[in-house]
This record gives structure tokens, sequence and C-alpha cells, in this order.
């Protein structure tokens, strides 16, 4: 019987230790952390072109929009279209700020052209 017992306290520990594990290592949470901080992060999933990435840089979140098309050598991303979250955050930001995750976003997809939406694309013209 004790043995049995040792048996499920192993396994109760092993549990833990998974589970901790995968949240600390959990892609989602070190976006919201880095939003926190106020740091660069690129969320994505590259092999599901039906989901949106998103990047957090200075405390702004954006949000961006993928659509597949043809290149001369293969389907790819094409276009990206790219917006804040809140438009409020925007304050303090300067043209290179979005120049900067304008290059972030093509190192990702080269083959894309990049988007901006109000009131952004208003901005940067």
């Amino acid at each position: 019987m004790m043995w049995l017992l040792r048996l499920l306290l192993l396994a109760i520990i092993i549990f833990l230790i998974y589970t901790a594990v995968k949240y600390l290592l959990n892609p989602k949470r070190k976006l919201e952390l880095a939003h926190e901080q106020k740091r660069y992060y690129f969320y994505d999933d590259e092999n599901n072109v039906h989901k949106n990435f998103l990047v957090t840089y200075k405390g702004v979140l954006f949000e961006g929009e993928k659509y597949l098309g043809t290149t001369a050598a293969s389907f790819d991303v094409v276009s990206i279209f790219v917006w804040p979250h809140k438009v409020m955050a925007l304050k303090g930001l300067v043209k290179e700020d979005f120049l900067f995750i304008e290059k972030k976003i093509s190192e990702q997809y080269p083959s894309a052209k990049i988007d901006w939406k109000s009131p952004v694309k208003e901005f940067m013209q």
C-alpha cells in the first residue's frame, strides 16, 4: 500500500513540473510579459496562414492579418495588413518605430507587401 502512495506522489510531482514548464514556455505568456515590459515580441503561428500574428513594441499591441498568394516560385504570404489594438497607445511613437516593425515583419515574410490600417497609414504617408 505504501508503494502505491509513493507512486501517486511521484506522478503528482511529475505532473506539476510538466505543467510549470509548459506555462513558462508558452509563447502567449511571453507576449503578455513583453507587452507589460514595453519590449518587442513577435508572436505568430507560421504554419497557419489563417491565424493573425501579434507584435508588441514599446507597450503597443499590433495585429497583422496575412493573405496567401503566389510568388514566382511558390505559394506564400504576399500581403499583410497591420493595425494597433488601441489607437490611444500610439502616443509617443515615431516613424522609425513603425519602420522597425515593418523590418521585423519583412524578416518573417520577405515576399509580403505590408500595409498599415488607419491611422498609422495616414501617418506613414
